[in-house]
């Protein structure tokens, strides 16, 4: 989906085009935690201590560069014997997997997030449940509906290469074997400049640089045991072209928010009146500050099955930031007035997931 206006954000150290699919800076992954003392050492949070008494947690690779390829495979445990615990023998190998394909071509920046859903993270995982963790609530307004639909791990794939992609997801499902079965798995790919299959450019309102780890990647003030880690939010949008394409391009703008050609904001409207998807998606808090997610969106489909679509997959510190974003576009702004994106693009998935440490991973059949 396309997305909201642009926030501000700490400068860059890296230059780029107006593309948003071109790289992204590399995270360090190493997130601060704040000062220890005695109390908080002997706490369950999984940290190493540096000089000056400082924690750092291994973040996952959510900053990884947007990609032409992408696969997001979603998957439920069954219950096969033991199914927990190939699982983690499966999430705990999740990085040699990536090592064992990449070194074919190391330049194809394959790499691999692992999400963990509400109703599994009791059993399968060592850590306390992160604070804003629960099932991805149905949002039902007067006209459409976010549906909610099961999943417990996401597996979000990316390289530039579809092979990668594709002998990963191999290699991963042949160690999960029937400890679980497949909710959904969506392959998406680049649109030339990063447009989604409306038409307009997607991931604009993309943080960058310093602001990526600010946006997606929770701290100790946020939840002292979850350092390091990122909400995810899934959905799969299926559009109605033929409809969309009866729209002339000036209502296709109004409706989006921006210039289809390049890409160029316009006004929001007045109080009162219908709001554009890029303003219903700007999300504040009740200070006035604006706050980030990071979207990875990619279209899929299939033009000889009249399958076009947008899988939305979106990263936050916060999860009631997107919670929120979905409220608005789904109930209005105000209530009645809902994101007219909407009456072209439905969504037949929702679930939510939560990014732990990659440390974390990596311990999990310890």
């Amino acid at each position: 989906m396309a997305d909201g206006a642009t926030a501000s954000s700490s400068s860059t150290q890296w230059s780029r085009t107006s593309y948003p699919w071109q790289a992204r800076p590399a995270l360090t992954h190493r997130v601060h935690i704040g000062l220890l003392d005695s109390e908080s050492t002997s706490s369950s949070v999984d940290s190493e201590t540096v000089p000056g008494g400082i924690a750092t947690m291994d973040s996952q690779p959510v900053d990884a560069p947007l990609t032409t390829s992408a696969t997001f495979l979603v998957v439920s445990a069954t219950h096969a014997p033991d199914a927990l615990g190939t699982i983690r023998k499966a999430l705990s190998t999740v990085n040699d997997i990536t090592k064992n394909v990449s070194i074919r071509h190391p330049g194809a920046n394959l790499s691999c997030i692992v999400g963990i859903g509400s109703s599994i993270w009791d059993p399968l995982m060592k850590w306390p449940r992160p604070a804003e963790l629960h099932p991805f609530p149905e949002v039902k307004g007067a006209t459409h509906t976010a549906v909610s639909t099961p999943g417990d791990l996401l597996f979000h794939i990316r390289s530039e290469r579809r092979d990668f992609c594709f002998e990963f997801e191999r290699q991963l499902m042949d160690m999960l074997g029937d400890a679980v079965k497949v909710e959904d798995t969506t392959v998406g790919f680049r649109y030339f400049d990063a447009r989604d299959l409306l038409g307009f450019v997607d991931g604009t309102a993309n943080p960058v640089g310093t602001a990526v780890s600010d946006a997606v990647l929770i701290t100790g003030t946020d939840d002292i045991h979850s350092v390091g880690g990122s909400y995810i939010v899934v959905q799969k949008y299926l559009h109605n072209i033929k409809s969309w394409r009866a729209l002339s391009t000036e209502q296709q703008e109004s409706v989006i928010g921006r210039t289809k050609l390049d890409n160029v904001e316009l006004d929001d409207a007045e109080d009162g009146e219908q709001l554009a998807h890029k303003t219903l998606a700007t999300i504040e808090d009740e200070d006035g500050n604006e706050h980030s997610i990071l979207r990875d969106n990619m279209p899929f489909g299939s033009p000889s099955s009249g399958e076009f679509g947008t899988y939305f997959i979106g990263y936050s510190r916060k999860l009631w930031v997107i919670e929120k974003m979905m409220e608005r576009m789904f109930i209005g702004i105000p209530h009645g007035l809902h994101d007219r994106i909407l009456d072209f693009s439905t969504p037949v998935t929702g679930s939510t997931f939560f990014a732990p440490p990659a440390s974390w991973l990596d311990q999990l059949d310890d």
